[in-house]
């Protein structure tokens, strides 16, 4: 099968989806059909209607395997950014995404989607793994900040960067338009929404300097839809606390927190049988939440985040679609168990639209 037949192919499929999910006449997906065939056998290549476009990226967003959050995949927002063409625009673009998915707190699920790539040639492409994220710095033998930031916070470096080396330094953003060279633009502290992380119970927790920033904004996916691909479409929802609380704090990989958050609670660590560990895990997790709650921003706990992914399902099923899903990612790491999806088991094969993941250009 050629390239161009495999594109008519792919077409043809998302197109017939769309216009049947969306009780459209055939006579006018006939239609349509039609046109995009021609630009196809024209060009190697067709655009999408915003319509089609902001379908496809729900549907990527439904069709996501490792996504437990899926029950809202009807209310994500389409920022059409095909139109983008230079370095400037897209940084103040996704400044723009930032600031509207944050919405003073009351997150907003929100995508950006930039120009396609277009007969094998990449138009755009966002080099940070998430828009917002913490630096990592390796220095006599240690790390400050993140730890998986190492390695983008030394080509940010290379590209001119400097950071002020604390735990919590907000990396710049890297755009990178056609095949021209990339391009770094600041993020300043007075434009991000973070949040200070406390404990409700505890002043001393509040020594150990914690916060994170209000919305995860994934930047390093291409979104697929009908044989064409976004390079750069970064997406967001809102957390589930065990994201912060469970993995990016306290991952021993990543913040590594645990023991100091044992320390400040006075919880005995002497010996493993103490279970110390969990119990600073869901002290923290707890701290999380309260923070989030107390400084207004969204935010889902992994009980509620499980029930909303169980009317998922069954949303699902009456509408006659098979629920796929990666059952590693979508139980959450603390008190799995606890939860219906524990005890379920999904196929875990990709449909289309989706997003998949790319190389890291910088690695």
């Amino acid at each position: 099968m050629t390239n161009i037949e495999a594109l008519k192919q792919d077409a043809y499929a998302f197109l017939e989806q769309y216009y049947r999910e969306t009780d459209q006449p055939s006579e006018v997906f006939q239609a349509r059909w039609e046109n995009v065939e021609q630009e196809i056998e024209a060009s190697g290549h067709y655009e999408h209607t915003f319509e089609e476009l902001s379908f496809g990226a729900k549907v990527s967003w439904r069709n996501s395997n490792r996504c437990i959050g899926r029950f809202f995949w009807k209310s994500l927002q389409v920022i059409d950014c095909r139109d983008v063409c230079t370095e400037e625009q897209t940084a103040e673009a996704l400044r723009h995404h930032i600031h509207y998915a944050e919405n003073g707190g009351k997150i907003i699920p929100a995508i950006s989607v930039f120009p396609s790539v277009k007969n094998g040639q990449e138009r755009m492409r966002i080099w940070n793994y998430q828009l917002i994220r913490y630096a990592g710095y390796e220095r006599d033998g240690e790390i400050i900040g993140d730890p998986q930031s190492v390695a983008f916070t030394k080509y940010c470096e290379s590209l001119g960067w400097k950071g002020a080396e604390t735990s919590f330094d907000l990396l710049p953003l890297v755009v990178q338009v056609n095949e021209g060279a990339p391009r770094w633009f600041p993020l300043r502290a007075e434009e991000i929404l973070e949040v200070p992380v406390t404990h409700p119970d505890s002043d001393a927790f509040s020594t150990l300097g914690l916060k994170w920033y209000a919305v995860p904004i994934v930047s390093d996916m291409k979104m697929e839809i009908g044989g064409i691909t976004y390079t750069a479409a970064p997406f967001n929802g809102w957390y589930m606390e065990t994201e912060i609380g469970a993995r990016n704090l306290a991952d021993p990989d990543r913040y590594d927190m645990l023991p100091r958050v044992a320390d400040a609670l006075g919880i005995d660590r002497a010996y493993a049988g103490s279970l110390w560990k969990d119990r600073a895990l869901v002290e923290l997790n707890r701290a999380v939440l309260h923070s989030y709650k107390k400084a207004g921003v969204s935010m889902v706990d992994h009980h509620t985040a499980a029930s909303q992914f169980s009317r998922f399902e069954q949303q699902e099923q009456k509408a006659g679609r098979e629920v796929t899903g990666d059952w590693t990612w979508l139980i959450p790491p603390v008190s799995p168990a606890a939860t219906h999806i524990f005890h379920s088991s999904y196929r875990n094969i990709m449909h289309t639209p989706n997003f998949f993941y790319q190389q890291h250009p910088y690695k």
